[in-house]
């Protein structure tokens, strides 16, 4: 009986209705056949390495030779290979933190994209057709992904107000999304390279740039332009704002501007953070005074770092608080809400200053924050000034990342103060 393969209550005879139904079926059965083998595709792909590009190789190949067969080529190989080491990451995470509703999306989101990506691993290269699904599918996964940090903060909330905190569990988290964030960076650096190359249009703004880098990024412009929008922000909330100091140091060339190879939209990102927090500082400072502190930038370019330096006289932090301003569990705080003017709009969501810190990180940089309390705070911003040494840095899935995610509570080697200073007059004096 040819009908008994068909579900119940489906019959033999022909119909549009019938073929959709069939078409429908088969296609949530190839769905759940494709999910089943997701954690097969994910154990093969995590045995790889991921392969880190440098800045100079990102711009040689957007400029000189550049080939979008090859660049497909490429990313349906890295693109999984990124993937899948940070999704075996996840699964490390604590139970708990894994079973709240904001970290099972992102890792839904994660196995969707993967799968959609593996769909091309056979896929013909000469084929243009194929070329064009695959930018689409990018297209597709970059902005599936566009919520992903505030969805994971959204998780550790959750995760915080319903189990109690332990030291060894909030050090397996920021070694997780250190990780994670770096690793999604990554893969959306990848991602924009090969939408904005080959998408056969130029950036009418930035003509020059090849993908999202910008050969010749003028890093005074950039400072003028994060400052601005900080500014703008601080206006409509404070009603003023400290003034910028800006001043270049070209230790190449003089009379020249400070340039270099860089993404605009990462160093950005980075000082725009850095001028919200310096301008909140500020004005809550002196708020009784009329003359505010300016904030002083100075950017020096030398034979191997380009470094930007960010001064406020905000009253700086305690010393022991300056490592927590960089932690996710300390700093996790509720996205301001729509209409809620109680929160500012320059204190964000707690995660400015960790992730510009993995944004500088990510070629070779740091950000690194000087504070003085009772004065203000320095912050630097380290890059690499060569493009051949502005190298990814990526995470990668094996043994001692494995082992990070068991630390144990160990007996301190140095000895801990007390809290109350100590009585000495109990002690006797021997005789």
């Amino acid at each position: 009986n040819n009908d008994s393969c068909l579900p119940i209550g489906w019959s033999s005879s022909p119909s549009r209705s019938r073929l959709t139904a069939i078409m429908k079926f088969v296609r949530f059965i190839m769905k759940n056949a494709a999910l089943a083998s997701v954690p097969k595709h994910i154990e093969h792909f995590s045995k790889f390495s991921p392969s880190p590009l440098s800045m100079k190789q990102f711009l040689d190949f957007g400029s000189i030779n550049a080939c979008e067969k090859t660049s497909f080529a490429f990313l349906r190989q890295e693109l999984p290979v990124r993937l899948s080491n940070i999704m075996k990451e996840i699964n490390l995470l604590p139970d708990k933190l894994l079973s709240t509703p904001s970290v099972q999306m992102v890792h839904s989101w994660y196995i969707q994209s993967l799968m959609e990506i593996l769909e091309f691993l056979d896929k013909n290269p000469d084929d243009h057709k194929v070329l064009g699904e695959f930018v689409d599918a990018l297209i597709t996964i970059r902005n599936r992904h566009n919520d992903v940090v505030t969805t994971m903060a959204q998780g550790i909330i959750e995760y915080k107000e319903a189990f109690p905190q332990d030291w060894v569990t909030n050090q397996n988290i920021q070694y997780f999304l250190d990780r994670f964030y770096t690793s999604r960076i990554s893969i959306r650096m990848l991602i924009n390279q090969h939408t904005l190359i080959f998408d056969g249009t130029t950036n009418p703004v930035h003509p020059s740039t090849i993908g999202s880098i910008d050969p010749q990024c003028q890093v005074g412009d950039v400072v003028q332009d994060a400052f601005h929008s900080a500014k703008m922000l601080c206006d409509q909330y404070y009603l003023h704002s400290p003034d910028l100091l800006l001043q270049e140091m070209n230790n190449k060339k003089t009379k020249h501007p400070v340039s270099m190879v860089y993404v605009p939209s990462h160093l950005y990102h980075m000082l725009f953070e850095l001028f919200k927090n310096a301008m909140r500082a500020t004005i809550e400072t002196h708020e009784s005074s009329n003359n505010l502190p300016p904030i002083k930038v100075l950017v020096s370019l030398g034979g191997e770092d380009m470094s930007i330096k960010v001064s406020d006289r905000g009253g700086g932090v305690p010393f022991r608080r300056i490592e927590n301003l960089f932690s996710y569990m300390y700093s996790t705080a509720p996205a301001p809400q729509i209409g809620d003017h109680s929160r500012t709009p320059l204190a964000g969501f707690g995660y400015g200053l960790p992730i510009s810190r993995l944004y500088a990180r990510y070629f070779q940089g740091d950000l690194q924050l000087f504070s003085m309390e009772g004065h203000g705070t320095d912050a630097v911003i380290f890059l690499k000034a060569l493009s051949t040494d502005s190298i990814e840095r990526l995470p990668v899935y094996n043994k001692t990342a494995v082992k990070n995610y068991k630390v144990s509570q160990e007996a301190d080697d140095w000895c801990i103060p007390s809290k109350e200073p100590l009585d000495l007059s109990t002690y006797k004096v021997a005789k």
